[in-house]
């Protein structure tokens, strides 16, 4: 017979069930956007607890897509092959040189790497990137006062490819390498291609995954955590230099999916253990929720 600690330990559990039921409920057959990002791709820990909730949601009748990143992976190769990498306001400058080692890492490397992970942990992934079937077809990216070469803004979202294989079963694992009218391929940025993605197959959420806690008010004071933010307020965050650097492209895509018909947005930090179904199972979710008003 279990003693009283182990008990303890079976009945916290169970009741830790009996609170995701409401939202196993909800929740399923919805779709859920994943972004993967940062440094928690590259901790082997990190990685498989975070693909492994992928699996779970996968699972329990719910449809998780993942888009990831991989902008450390890629600066290393860069460097490895004598270039710096450069960015402005979280958006890496990409030349045609640059373009084909991101082209190389994301979608021969760090893309398959992702779906071999979920497979052996009885998942069922698929890789694409967002040129397979026309998923993202984007233009050169205008910034103001510099040029970023072949960085993409997404124009157009074919998803029918998406929606096959999560009706099958899979898991589609998504590089954002964009197509180009022009016959090239374009970088873009995982955040605002994970917003559009979500925004085009109406997700019931978006959610991203990054090794930051969430939208800061002071980004030195970890306490100063926002849980909760329009897009109107995130944009004059933004505005006023609250929200900057490599947290801009991650509120905005969060703004983009909100625009585009996604209820809620959520920031949140992967480096803590079962961060998703924290957010997704729980009364009190982490990080910071978006919402449209």
């Amino acid at each position: 017979m279990a003693d009283d600690e182990t008990m303890s330990n079976l009945q916290q559990r169970a009741g830790m069930l009996i609170e995701a039921l409401p939202y196993l409920r909800e929740f399923q057959g919805a779709t859920m956007v994943v972004k993967y990002g940062g440094s928690i791709m590259l901790d082997a820990a990190l990685r498989d607890m975070v693909l492994n909730d992928v699996v779970l949601l996968r699972t329990v009748g719910m449809n998780p897509i993942l888009v990831h990143g991989g902008g450390p992976e890629i600066s290393e190769m860069m460097r490895r092959l004598g270039k710096e990498p450069q960015t402005v306001n979280g958006l890496r400058v990409t030349d045609d040189e640059t373009m084909r080692i991101v082209e190389m890492v994301l979608v021969g490397s760090t893309n398959q790497g992702i779906v071999a992970a979920i497979n052996m942990l009885d998942g069922r992934a698929v890789g694409l990137s967002g040129k397979d079937g026309s998923l993202l077809v984007a233009r050169k990216y205008e910034a103001e006062g510099v040029d970023l070469g072949r960085v993409g803004e997404v124009e157009e979202v074919n998803p029918e490819v998406v929606r096959a294989l999560t009706a099958q079963g899979y898991i589609p694992v998504i590089a954002p390498i964009a197509a180009g009218r022009d016959g090239g391929a374009y970088n873009v940025n995982a955040d605002h291609a994970a917003g559009t993605l979500a925004a085009a197959l109406q997700a019931t959420k978006l959610l991203v995954l990054s090794d930051v806690r969430g939208v800061l008010r002071d980004r030195k004071d970890a306490a100063s955590l926002v849980s909760a933010l329009t897009a109107a307020e995130a944009e004059r965050m933004i505005a006023q230099g609250q929200i900057e650097s490599g947290m801009i492209p991650k509120v905005q895509g969060c703004i983009a999916a909100l625009r585009g018909g996604v209820p809620r947005c959520h920031l949140i930090d992967g480096r803590l253990p079962h961060a998703l179904l924290m957010e997704i199972f729980t009364d009190v979710g982490i990080g910071t929720m978006l919402t449209l008003e």
